[in-house]
């Protein structure tokens, strides 16, 4: 992921196309990835993107109150499927009317918020993590390899204690620990981290966002290992309420162009956007390249072996040590995450963390790009400039998905994006990852790339 062109990254990826020949074939725009439900009768279910359906949320989800209980996007239908708690047939018409699907279930978004809170107070455990999946209509709790014993017999427990139909608890093969690097390799201390967005902070100066764990760990960051510094840490968050840190460019004339550089094309940053469930979204990363997935819950909670994280984003994006940092978002330009950690990795699958854009660019008072396409409320109009905000016209997201899918791929057309998107991709499976291998799925302290690039942070 390119913001500023860092040519260690070249020889990074180099020879690795081929792992990001799918998602990046899937980046490319599709027809018809956005409808604006012309045609379709008044009241019935309409098609809309991603982008439309959280922009219909966020105003939704607060019309219904205590009979909301929550929603995703069914990718398949292009609908948006709004859970409903109760018998109430107002309720009902009011989401068919919005365009929506509606759809009975046993739990509210409040009761489920409820349920995480009993778990944060008895079930806070090194190894696990939670969240709300709304196909489900459940808490997800996810404990890994490490919790064993006493430890899965506590969280067991407090999982029975929700009472039935409330929370699942799963297993996973890996370990949850933070995936240091991805995108553009940033070095500093050592330690090989990961340049996310290119952001504009509120004195105007550039900047970007990383995750959180990298900039705790390291103040300065050089482009190339042992190389003088570009930019120093302002702010950084980890553990607790999230996991990213904002770093300014020491020089404040540096060139930050709002982009994702997924081979030899690039992706347009928009604005920043909240995620939906079932929302399919992109992650690049130095160690496996361009990789695509869904979103699977949000607001969740991960206890790190270095303390607890919440308010994340949970995806089925594979990602391996030397992601971390690296940016997760649409084909219609929009910024959704930063990759915090997870478990397995590219070859075996697992979960994955990321750190909502909208939430860091509030904490530390900073904008996507330029500041034309912030989180901020008031987002309307064509979508390119519009935000994510509640403010948002739908049209605006409509607009936005269908202008960004025809630039998102940079200059090069559908075809030639598609073979340049595969050149330069993904890293393959041989560029290793030291003595946190693959097959351990976790952060480890070994080197990526060409061998003397650095130790993980994790």
């Amino acid at each position: 992921m390119s913001h500023r062109r860092i040519p260690k990254r070249k020889a990074i990826l180099a020879g690795a196309g081929a792992v990001g020949i799918v998602a990046a074939a899937i980046l490319l725009p599709q027809a018809n990835a956005s409808q604006d439900g012309a045609g379709e009768q008044a009241g019935s279910p309409r098609k809309m993107s991603a982008a439309s359906a959280t922009e219909l949320l966020q105003r939704l989800g607060k019309q219904l109150g205590d009979s909301y209980g929550g929603a995703y996007y069914d990718a398949g239908r292009q609908q948006l499927v709004v859970n409903v708690v109760g018998d109430g047939d107002k309720v009902d018409a009011e989401v068919r009317k919005a365009g929506a699907v509606a759809r009975r279930v046993e739990n509210s978004l409040p009761a489920l918020a409820s349920a995480m809170d009993s778990l944060r107070a008895k079930a806070t455990v090194p190894g696990t993590a939670w969240a709300v999946d709304p196909r489900t209509n459940q808490v997800i709790v996810t404990a890994d390899r490490t919790v064993t014993g006493e430890r899965w017999d506590e969280v067991e427990g407090a999982v029975r204690a929700l009472g039935d139909g409330v929370a699942r608890i799963q297993k996973s093969k890996g370990e949850f620990k933070p995936f240091i690097e991805g995108g553009d390799a940033i070095f500093g201390g050592g330690s090989r981290c990961s340049l996310g967005f290119n952001v504009t902070t509120q004195d105007g100066r550039p900047g970007f966002l990383t995750a959180g764990h990298c900039g705790v760990a390291v103040e300065q960051w050089s482009e190339q290992q042992n190389g003088d510094p570009i930019g120093t840490v302002q702010e950084a968050v980890f553990p607790g309420e999230g996991d990213f840190a904002l770093v300014t460019y020491d020089d404040p004339n540096t060139d930050a162009p709002s982009a994702v550089d997924v081979g030899e094309n690039i992706v347009e940053i928009a604005r920043a956007s909240e995620a939906a469930v079932g929302q399919q979204v992109f992650r690049m990363g130095s160690t496996t390249g361009l990789r695509d997935g869904q979103v699977t819950g949000l607001d969740a909670t991960v206890n790190y072996p270095e303390g607890t994280v919440s308010g994340l984003i949970q995806t089925n994006v594979c990602a391996e040590p030397g992601d971390s940092g690296g940016a997760l978002f649409t084909r219609e330009g929009d910024a959704i995450g930063l990759t915090s950690g997870g478990s397995g990795n590219c070859t075996s699958g697992g979960e994955t963390f990321f750190q909502p854009v909208t939430t860091a660019l509030s904490a530390v008072g900073a904008q996507i790009g330029a500041g034309d396409g912030g989180a901020g409320e008031g987002g309307a109009g064509d979508g390119a400039d519009g935000g994510a905000g509640e403010g948002g016209a739908e049209e605006g997201a409509d607009g936005g998905a269908e202008e960004g899918a025809d630039g998102g791929v940079g200059d090069g057309g559908a075809e030639d994006g598609a073979g340049d998107g595969a050149g330069d991709g993904g890293a393959g499976q041989g560029e290793g990852v030291g003595d946190g291998g693959a097959d351990d799925g976790g952060a480890g302290h070994g080197e990526v790339g060409e061998g003397g690039d650095g130790n993980n942070v994790g």
